[in-house]
């Protein structure tokens, strides 16, 4: 099978969302990808991105119940899938490979 390819925002969001395991929601990811990666992250992109993550088959997202905290809004959740796992394993070893000697 052909290993799928990632891009970077795409490979940062898949591993905030490994990171923060069941409480993966817009709000955290988008904070563990500032905090860790020093990146701004608009919610267009990083939704525009988890959809396409799904669309791929990469990602599980559902919704959670509303709360009166979110003013009746609910939470959307996201896992990761097997394949994203798989990409993601693929992805580190290919850049191994590539950094493998090399001294920057």
């Amino acid at each position: 099978m052909r290993q799928a390819y990632l891009g970077e925002f795409e490979q940062i969001v898949l591993l905030a969302i490994l990171r923060l395991g069941d409480k993966a929601y817009g709000v955290p990811i988008r904070a563990e990808i500032e905090n860790r990666a020093g990146r701004k992250v608009t919610v267009g992109a990083l939704y525009a991105t988890l959809d396409r993550l799904e669309a791929k088959g990469m990602v599980h997202s559902w919704f959670a119940d509303a709360t009166a905290q979110r003013g009746g809004r609910s939470k959307r959740y996201f896992k990761l899938l097997p394949a994203a796992q798989e990409a993601l394993s693929g992805s580190k070893a290919v850049f191994e490979r590539m950094w493998e000697g090399l001294h920057v």
